[in-house]
């Protein structure tokens, strides 16, 4: 299970590149994701600046598009050229039925990156891993975010650091707007490739960055550091529901007792029911799902009533007092 709240990204004026490697302290040895975009390519090669000898480089091989090997080749040589070990790992990230093509791409990037950290250079697993995910990264996923309707998880947007399958990730340049990094390797006459599909307005994302945040930052030059604000709020209000949802797991039990369950709020019991579905099941249901799931506990007055509820690829169900979850087959 992801430790989604390991850390929440303490908000902050603007900073440039230098100053954020200047208080980034990660575990050593370190590798760095490296597409060979400007973003990592400066992460990659500040890193290796201050860490000497103990910075790896993992490029994850996606192979969606003709560009890919290009990536690839411009990482080989970097690497070589600072003197950099690198690890490419070809991941098949095409989406399965149910499942959004950005998903697949994130867990085969996860996937990878665990392969990637099991190598033992110079007989050390890598612990740490830094991705080069900036301001301007970070403002784009809270207004993706916000024309989801999400909540206070998707508001909380993109955490500083945070742990996956024993491995500690970090996002040292979320205070650096996107622009600042690209001037910085620009200006040490370093080359980056630039990916084809970022120009492509058909992807949510690149139609916020060329359409939206120009206008923000004639508007409110300080969005960024303001975003950042509201995410750290939004994380912080989220830990809290975090912790009252396992306090009242401890009350009410896993799987939960409906009994128990009804006598929490009805606030309460669509945070216990969130939390318990997702820890328990690793299942995500949906707002209209939960609020049909709190409506169906309330109806369980009498031992006979039966509840059955699609939620998630699953069902929630009642089997005796408790409610139960089955995954679909």
């Amino acid at each position: 299970m992801i430790s989604r709240w390991a850390t929440v990204a303490r908000s902050g004026a603007a900073q440039d590149l230098p100053g954020a490697l200047a208080s980034f302290s990660p575990g050593l040895p370190l590798a760095v994701g490296l597409s060979g975009g400007a973003d990592s390519t400066a992460l990659l090669l500040a890193c290796a600046e201050k860490w000497p000898g103990q910075v790896r480089a993992i490029h994850i091989h996606h192979g969606l598009q003709p560009a890919a090997e290009d990536f690839a080749s411009h990482c080989t040589a970097l690497c070589a050229q600072l003197n950099v070990p690198l690890a490419i790992h070809r991941v098949d990230a095409r989406n399965a039925p149910g499942e959004s093509p950005e998903d697949a791409a994130r867990n085969a990037r996860y996937k990878a990156f665990s392969t990637a950290a099991a190598i033992k250079w110079s007989l050390i697993a890598i612990e740490n891993i830094a991705i080069a995910q900036h301001a301007d990264d970070q403002v784009e996923t809270m207004l993706l975010a916000l024309s989801r309707g999400a909540g206070l998880p998707g508001l909380s947007a993109m955490p500083a650091r945070w742990v996956r399958d024993g491995i500690t990730y970090y996002r040292p340049l979320l205070a650096v707007p996107g622009a600042s990094v690209r001037r910085w390797l620009a200006g040490r006459g370093v080359s980056w490739v630039e990916d084809p599909t970022n120009a492509d307005e058909q992807f949510t994302r690149n139609r916020i960055r060329a359409r939206l945040l120009p206008p923000l930052e004639a508007a409110f030059p300080q969005f960024r550091e303001t975003f950042a604000r509201s995410a750290r709020h939004a994380a912080q209000g989220q830990a809290l529901l975090l912790e009252l949802a396992a306090m009242d797991v401890s009350t009410v039990g896993s799987p939960p007792d409906i009994k128990a369950l009804q006598k929490l709020s009805t606030l309460r019991q669509a945070n216990l029911l969130r939390y318990w579905l997702l820890q328990a099941h690793g299942a995500t249901p949906s707002s209209a799902q939960l609020d049909e799931l709190v409506a169906q506990v309330a109806a369980c007055t009498t031992r006979g009533h039966r509840l059955h509820l699609k939620v998630g690829n699953g069902h929630v169900t009642r089997v005796s007092d408790l409610l139960d979850y089955t995954p679909a087959a």
